[in-house]
């Protein structure tokens, strides 16, 4: 076959029987070109080309660590990129590679390709066995070509039964079946019914070893265990192969059956109803699912039925690239000293420091506003200065100086901000570590809700003082409008005039307002992020944006309810004038102001205490928690966590597909591709600096 023969065949395989190829936009082949210059590094006459270990650089998915898959064995991909046979894949070859892998089946395109070896479009017997057994030759199992199964598929040696492009992904996918039952039957010699724990790990290594974790490959002999004879039969065999091939299925049931569970942990006959529940026609037989449970449980010897495992036992055996918990972090997290967790304590005060200086200045202005509606009288002729929020913006704008007055007492705000949030932060977080199940990272409603009230109750110790002194300074132009008083002073001035004592008045309206505030306001906040954005699915991890909508949503009923607290308090704490009611304390002032102003006085400010506490909220926990994340403590757990790599593919999905097609192949034989990377290895050289047309 000529060379320019084999590219145009190759290029009808590939495009006929699945329809035109999608044309690739401009950002597409700019993209495709930055890439392929990136690891061109082969120059012939002025043309950059591609050799294997460029393409596989350019190709392969980044996150793939190639652990489970060898990274060698993406040179199968290079066959079909290289339709000149040359050992060289051009920038041309590159998009057309490129190409084929938009389409949504071009995982079994590929697989097709590389076994349409004369580019004809379709497969015949000899083909099928030619590539097949070139990449099952060393695996220790052979393979019988001319069984029952493949005469049913390909017609028996010489005849001209071919397998187009659909009748193919047929028989791929039904490959490992008989697979399985040749190399049972291989290893069963005196015809038992039964193989060893090793045979059976040869087996399963082969046909699957690129879907499991080290750990659950090292212990597959351990199947045995599961009945008195200490072997393995063919209906464990099976059972085991319906779990790996149905893997997506089985993660999914486990994970609905977890969000069910009340304590994080599930059972075989929970995952059992889950099946039944969810699976119209299909399921898994209680021999599946005590397989499941045997290796999600490292065979710990107890009953199947019996064991209560968490998502986390579940992942070696959902996550091939799982690793025992004895790596780098743990290592990292158990060099943590005392000195260690000060630092971070340390560093998380800062973060939350500048986090709540962002947040209070941002919504400064809305705060002032609430505070002057919040504090005038309404039973008292000529006190109702201001008709509304609207009204009280224009009035201060025009009487007390501009711009300026509405930032009026906000340097100690930003000043006693920094500790106020670190506490109210750090004290949320400590109490919810603490109370949060390590082994199945749940925690209940009532603890999340004492970690909130907590986190509230300790602030008040730098929030009394720090409001005091603001609303003091926020109702100084006013007072001094009204009764001729002298030009507003400043927060030393204040902090002389109340004392110590006198600093913390109305401390008691501060706890009925911040304790049930941040009970509501964490819960919240922590299930918008999980339940609703779905936080920590798949390592999905929440943008800026999400996360100051969660933050700024879960403000708004933990603002508004407050509201009755936060009006007395703000009585309480502001300086009275002549002929006003003095309240005795929160309880007093409570009825006092519903008997003489109603019950909707309460709820004063309500409005502008939402539009302040939602985005000032909103922007100090997204900002810290980008802050935290951006900038982590060295050496602490979010620095700690950022070294165990995610299982979430943030590749694009080309780079998907064509690790999928090469998974195709590998269901045949976990080496499919070893040889062949050998061949061209030897064939090309690392670097091959030129070739005949």
């Amino acid at each position: 076959m000529s060379t320019d023969k084999g590219s145009s065949s190759a290029i009808g395989a590939i495009t006929s029987t699945a329809g035109a190829l999608i044309k690739p936009g401009e950002s597409e082949l700019h993209r495709w070109k930055r890439t392929f210059d990136k690891n061109a590094g082969v120059d012939i006459d002025g043309e950059k080309f591609l050799n294997v270990d460029q393409f596989i650089n350019a190709i392969a998915p980044t996150d793939e660590g190639f652990n489970r898959i060898k990274r060698q064995q993406y040179s199968v991909l290079f066959q079909v990129a290289d339709i000149k046979k040359r050992g060289l894949v051009s920038f041309n070859d590159f998009v057309l590679f490129e190409t084929l892998l938009k389409r949504p089946d071009a995982d079994y395109q590929l697989a097709f390709s590389v076994f349409d070896v004369d580019a004809s479009g379709t497969i015949d017997y000899e083909e099928f066995k030619h590539v097949m057994g070139n990449n099952i030759k060393d695996s220790g199992i052979p393979f019988n070509f001319e069984c029952d199964w493949s005469k049913l598929y390909l017609g028996k040696r010489g005849k001209t039964h071919t397998l187009d492009y659909s009748q193919f992904t047929q028989l791929i996918k039904g490959f490992q079946g008989e697979r399985l039952r040749q190399a049972f039957h291989f290893f069963d010699k005196d015809g038992d019914g039964y193989i060893s724990p090793d045979e059976f790990q040869h087996i399963i290594t082969e046909v699957a070893g690129h879907k499991l974790s080290e750990s659950v490959l090292t212990r597959l002999p351990t199947l045995c265990t599961m009945n008195p004879g200490r072997k393995i039969s063919y209906s464990e065999v099976i059972a085991f192969s319906n779990i790996i091939r149905d893997m997506d299925v089985v993660e999914r049931l486990l994970l609905r059956a977890v969000r069910k569970s009340k304590d994080g942990r599930i059972s075989v006959s929970d995952f059992l109803d889950q099946c039944a529940a969810n699976l119209r026609y299909g399921g898994f037989t209680p021999m599946e699912a005590n397989i499941i449970w045997h290796f999600a449980s490292r065979g710990s010897g107890l009953l199947a039925g019996s064991q209560r495992l968490t998502m986390a036992d579940f992942e070696q055996l959902l996550d091939a690239k799982w690793n025992p918990p004895t790596d780098v972090v743990t290592e990292l997290k158990g060099s943590r000293g005392f000195v260690h967790e000060v630092g971070e304590n340390a560093w998380n005060f800062v973060m939350g420091g500048i986090a709540g200086g962002i947040g209070a200045f941002t919504v400064y202005p809305i705060d002032l506003v609430k505070t002057r509606l919040q504090n005038q009288r309404s039973n008292v002729v000529g006190e109702v200065m201001y008709r509304n929020a609207f009204d009280c913006v224009k009035k201060v704008y025009h009487n007390e100086g501009g711009i300026r007055a509405f930032y009026r007492g906000v340097l100690p705000q930003l000043v006693g901000v920094a500790p106020e949030k670190a506490i109210k932060i750090t004290v949320n977080e400590l109490v919810r570590k603490k109370l949060t199940d390590p082994e199945t990272g749940r925690i209940p409603l009532w603890a999340e809700l004492v970690a909130g009230g907590a986190a509230g109750g300790c602030q008040v110790a730098v929030t009394n003082p720090l409001e005091i002194v603001k609303i003091r300074l926020q109702m100084a132009g006013e007072m001094a409008r009204m009764e001729g008083a002298a030009a507003p002073r400043g927060a030393l001035h204040v902090v002389k005039q109340l004392g110590i004592v006198g600093l913390y008045k109305g401390a008691s309206a501060c706890l009925w307002r911040d304790i049930p505030f941040s009970m509501i306001y964490f819960t919240a906040y922590a299930h918008m992020k999980k339940d609703w954005f779905g936080e920590g699915k798949r390592g999905k991890v929440l943008s800026f944006g999400e996360l100051l909508i969660a933050a700024g949503i879960s403000g708004m009923p933990a603002a508004y309810l407050t509201t009755p607290a936060d009006v007395v308090k703000t009585r309480l704490q502001s300086q009275s004038r002549a002929g006003q009611t003095v309240y005795k304390g929160f309880i007093d002032g409570f009825f006092t102001i519903a008997r003489e102003e109603g019950p909707r006085a309460l709820f004063k400010g309500g409005i502008a205490r939402v539009i302040r506490s939602s985005p000032q909220f909103g922007v100090t926990l997204a900002v810290y928690e980008v802050l935290s994340k951006r900038f982590p403590y060295p050496g602490g757990e979010k620095a700690v966590e950022a070294v165990r790599p995610t299982h979430e593919s943030h590749t694009d999905i080309s780079r998907i597909r064509a690790r999928n097609g090469l998974r195709i192949l590998l269901d045949c034989s976990s080496r499919f591709g070893i040889h062949n990377a050998d061949v061209a290895a030897k064939a090309f050289g690392a670097y091959p600096r030129s070739f005949s047309g």
